[in-house]
């Protein structure tokens, strides 16, 4: 009971500050998903308390993804109908069990770091980026928009010259004021004192932004915002409208073909996304624990099928819940649980309420969320451990910026894969030349792994050989030679005596492929 009320100190106010943050991204990613509003907070909840409570990761969060936006919308479009959409999102969330299951989850631990560090800095200032014009209080794009280019028909960077045509000053007030309280915040001066540590910053800007807004209201009618510049939360005025909020799938589209192409396509990435970003997580994490991934991809396979059932968009983890439950203290799931407590609790009882929230203040809150994920500190470290892991590591933020969070870490794969091959291909051996009895002898030590992309150097190092030397090819350390390598070796061993080169082979096997061996 002490080590609950102990965890519930830290892990209560993160839940808040994480369902602060997770509504107006529910939201905004259902209507960028052209889904209804309500699905979005659906997959929140079922994220938060269904995926959690089956998870093994300590500070993961769950909810509807920005990645699947635009698959979301083109399936609904292509499906024609919501209810045959929801369908492939309940036989999705079948296949990630199954996937679970086969043990897919390892793929999950053969991302470089420099490509995961990368995605969190990206990230930080994608956040960044598009949390700027709602400070500004220009909301004609939605939260949970983190495509470089938006349904709104701008850019990332267009977006904010924009918004400098449409500046609203009441927004500019309460963004600037709810930036300072949480830079403050987090201040060790502060920190001291009981208040500050148990009370989450993000609440009390919310408390502000509502209590000023209300204020301009009654004081300064041109600086009170309205409509798009709050939060918009569906209001259900009785139980049966409520209810009425749930769709259930058509299962009569078991027959189309379609719907088992989009089942499929989601599995995938929402499994992708989802390990990535749980891998994301585990290094934020001050703990450093580390999450089971095929347990994962079966929690995330069950919340997707009652998301599926009930309603609610696919959902993946998300690293920008993810970071902010651990930037504000999170220590167990129990947070993770909380946060959609707290969706489900707003959806009941306080929508009404809710909408009062500004998206300027939720915006300043999700600044500081990127600033900490992309903090200078993050690229001095990274450009410390060389060009081999500095380069990946910029090149997968360029490419999320400018595409979106799958193909910028394929990309940035890509790159990381070239220095790894790079280096492969570099150290097959050590060259060694010693002085003996019989002259100088040159002694090739292959390494412990020689396979294929050792090919080239290995046939250019024995071309270069000098005739009439010395030489011993010593594969003795080596637990693995690819057959190529072995061809080559055995193929040189006939053209040295050509060359005058005496050749002693030590722990070189046999290579049948060669005549006369």
């Amino acid at each position: 009971m002490k080590d609950l009320l102990n965890d519930l100190k830290q892990d209560l106010p993160a839940g808040l500050v994480v369902f602060l943050v997770a509504l107006p991204l529910c939201l905004g990613i259902a209507l960028a998903s052209g889904a209804p509003l309500f699905s979005g907070v659906i997959a929140g909840i079922v994220g938060g308390i269904v995926v959690a409570l089956a998870s093994g990761s300590p500070v993961s969060v769950s909810g509807p993804a920005a990645g699947l936006t635009v698959i979301v919308l083109n399936s609904i479009q292509q499906l024609g109908s919501y209810e045959l959409f929801l369908l492939a999102v309940v036989m999705a969330g079948i296949m990630q069990v199954v996937l679970g299951y086969l043990k897919a989850g390892i793929i999950g631990h053969y991302f470089p770091s420099s490509v995961i560090k990368g995605m969190l800095a990206a990230i930080g200032l994608i956040l960044v980026f598009k949390q700027i014009p709602h400070a500004l209080g220009y909301d004609k794009d939605s939260e949970g928009d983190f495509v470089f280019v938006q349904v709104d028909g701008e850019n990332t960077f267009s977006e904010i010259l924009n918004a400098l045509n449409f500046l609203q000053p009441g927004a500019i007030i309460i963004a600037t004021l709810s930036l300072l309280i949480l830079i403050a915040w987090d201040k060790p001066f502060f920190k001291r004192y009981t208040f500050f540590k148990f009370v989450p910053g993000a609440l009390v800007v919310v408390a502000l932004g509502v209590g000023l807004n209300e204020f301009f209201k009654v004081a300064f009618p041109v600086l009170a915002l309205e409509n798009d510049h709050l939060v918009k939360l569906p209001v259900a005025r009785s139980v049966n409208e409520f209810i009425g909020q749930f769709t259930l799938p058509d299962f009569s589209g078991f027959s189309n073909y379609n719907v088992y192409i989009i089942a499929f396509t989601i599995a995938i990435v929402a499994s992708l996304e989802s390990l990535l970003s749980v891998e994301a997580a585990d290094k934020l994490d001050p703990y450093k624990r580390n999450t089971p991934t095929n347990r994962e991809l079966k929690a995330q396979g069950l919340g997707n099928i009652i998301s599926g059932l009930i309603g609610g968009l696919p959902l993946t983890a998300v690293i920008v819940r993810s970071s902010a439950n651990i930037n504000s203290g999170a220590k167990t799931k129990k947070s993770a649980i909380i946060h959609g407590l707290f969706l489900l609790i707003s959806v009941v009882g306080f929508a009404s309420l809710l909408n009062k929230i500004p998206l300027a203040c939720l915006a300043a809150v999700l600044l500081m969320v990127g600033y900490k994920l992309a903090k200078l500190s993050l690229f001095k470290s990274m450009y410390a451990l060389g060009w081999e892991q500095f380069v990946p590591f910029v090149v997968t933020i360029v490419a999320i910026l400018f595409s979106d969070l799958l193909k910028g870490i394929g990309i940035g794969m890509a790159v990381s894969i070239f220095f790894i091959l790079r280096n492969n291909y570099k150290r097959a051996y050590y060259f060694m030349k010693e002085k003996r009895s019989e002259g100088e002898t040159i002694t090739i030590q292959l390494v412990e792994d020689v396979t294929f992309i050792n090919k080239g150097v290995i046939t250019l190092t024995l071309d270069k050989l000098p005739f009439n030397s010395n030489v011993i090819i010593d594969g003795s350390k080596s637990h693995n030679i690819d057959l190529d390598v072995l061809e080559i070796i055995h193929n040189f061993r006939e053209t040295a005596v050509l060359r005058g080169i005496k050749l002693e082979l030590k722990g070189i096997p046999a290579f049948k492929g060669v005549a006369g061996h």
